[in-house]
């Protein structure tokens, strides 16, 4: 097996080295994960659910050697890799309660007395007739009870991307295991080493040997593990077009993806201007706004326009943008030069189709200085597609109703947020703005953990967040026991 080389998005220094799997190496992953499965299948719920503990109790111990692998090869901030691995850990917390919890329902089958009546016979096989029995009679009559239960599916498949190398692959594994799946896991090419970590750690934690298999490979091995219909299901975070790329090539397989976002965010004449300045500026670029939920166009109510793009400029300003191994950076690099090439581009076109820039709008390698454009419009790039980058568009609108169309006139649909008092605004937004979360005095990369969270049109299909994970990742088995 070959090892590559992980690199600093910052400065190009070695972080670690990764071994890359063949089609050999993959197939005998695959073959481990479902021999796993056979066991995790069977496992009790306070099985599954000591591992997660005992997972969240390991991942404090050792947080340390995360987030610094996390800052290193993803180029994250040491802040935002403290709050990577705080989540990762309520991630697994909170799977495990879900695992203790998870059960079935009783479905009630003598609901209706026609279809009872229908449905029933006596033990010669005659039609049952309720018309002249009495309450003793029918409370002696034979009847059924429907138990649902949810089972896990198999062995499941997690592409992961590289924003959240640690968090956004345990909105997969951690669900799979709570649920008694096994997982084969292809972490992001950037930043395989924190998979690696989260490996050991489980195992650490008494996790069935094969239950998770990290593989590094390429993409031409990755797509043929998407077709293997000995997979159940793929779960995948990242791009659009791979994402429904991925879904045309699925087969039969259950698919859930979380996709792009174009996070909008509207500004009303009642809003706390300066919560929102500060919010738009943290949503708009943390992680050097690699974020699908990051906030990217900002629609401000016309009359408080000029103070709240005043304090939305100088809180841009005012971030600190550099090396993301040193504490107080606000701002560190994209995942490598090309990305960071490629922003720059999507802002200069708009620039020469008649933008301005209000502050930043210029890189250094791969770092993108945190950048405000105004007059932008729809048909520009920084406006239509997602720019996984730290710029944000910043307009005035007139009416509100025309500011929910204008926010709601977008492929994607992941988050969304409005700052206002009214909340017959928020409730009115909901219902034309289709988008998988409206933050109401927020902006959309608010995210806890156990939320729903996904999105509508181009920005995916199913839900993540731990107990709607599960449910993605079991299927209902239906029992009905006639007893007399």
């Amino acid at each position: 097996m070959t090892l590559e080389k992980i690199l600093s998005p910052y400065d190009g220094s070695v972080v670690g080295e990764m071994p890359v799997a063949s089609a050999a190496d993959v197939e005998r992953a695959m073959v481990r994960a479902q021999r796993a499965f056979e066991i995790m299948r069977k496992l009790p719920r306070f099985a599954r659910a000591d591992i997660l503990a005992r997972a969240a109790e390991l991942l404090k111990a050792r947080r340390d050697e995360f987030v610094r692998t996390i800052a290193a090869e993803a180029g994250k901030p040491l802040y935002d890799a403290r709050g990577e691995v705080s989540r990762a850990i309520f991630n697994l917390t909170n799977a495990a309660a879900e695992a203790r919890l998870q059960h079935g329902d009783e479905v009630p089958l003598d609901a209706d007395a026609g279809v009872f009546e229908y449905q029933t016979t006596d033990a010669d096989g005659r039609p049952a007739s309720l018309a002249d029995l009495d309450h003793a009679a029918l409370a002696s009559m034979r009847r059924r009870v429907g138990i649902a239960r949810r089972f896990p599916i198999g062995t499941i498949l997690a592409i992961a991307p590289f924003n959240f190398p640690l968090n956004l692959v345990m909105h997969k594994v951690a669900p799979a295991i709570a649920v008694g799946n096994s997982v084969v896991l292809k972490p992001a090419p950037q930043t395989p080493l924190t998979a690696l970590l989260l490996q050991k750690l489980l195992a650490d934690a008494g996790l069935p040997e094969g239950a998770l298999e990290v593989v590094h490979c390429p993409v031409d091995v990755a797509e043929t593990m998407v077709r293997d219909e000995r997979f159940a299901m793929v779960t995948f975070t990242g791009s659009a077009k791979v994402g429904w790329h991925i879904k045309a090539i699925a087969g039969r397989k259950k698919v859930a993806l979380e996709l792009g976002g174009n996070g909008t965010v509207i500004v009303a004449e009642d809003a706390d201007l300066d919560l929102a300045a500060a919010r738009c500026v943290r949503g708009g670029v943390v992680y050097g706004g690699q974020y699908c939920i990051g906030v990217q166009r900002i629609l401000v109510q016309e009359s408080v326009a000029d103070a709240f793009i005043e304090k939305l400029v100088a809180k841009v300003k005012a971030c600190r943008v550099g090396n993301p191994m040193e504490e107080g950076v606000d701002v560190g690099p994209v995942i490598d030069e090309n990305s960071a090439r490629r922003i720059q581009s999507w802002v200069d076109e708009a620039v020469a189709q008649g933008a301005r820039v209000l502050a930043g709008g210029s890189r250094e390698r791969a770092v993108v200085m945190p950048t405000v454009l105004t007059d932008t419009r729809p048909g520009m790039k920084v406006e239509d597609e997602e720019i996984f980058g730290p710029v944000v568009t910043v307009n005035r609108y007139r009416d509100f109703d025309q500011a929910v169309r204008r926010a709601a006139d977008s492929k994607y649909g992941l988050q969304g947020g409005i700052f206002t008092q009214d909340l017959r605004r928020a409730f009115r937004a909901i219902e034309d703005w289709e988008v998988g979360g409206l933050m109401i005095n927020d902006v959309p990369i608010y995210r806890i953990d156990n939320m729903p969270f996904g999105g509508w049109k181009e920005s995916g299909t199913g839900r993540e967040g731990t107990r709607y994970a599960m449910d993605e990742m079991s299927e209902i088995r239906l029992m009905v026991i006639n007893y007399a």
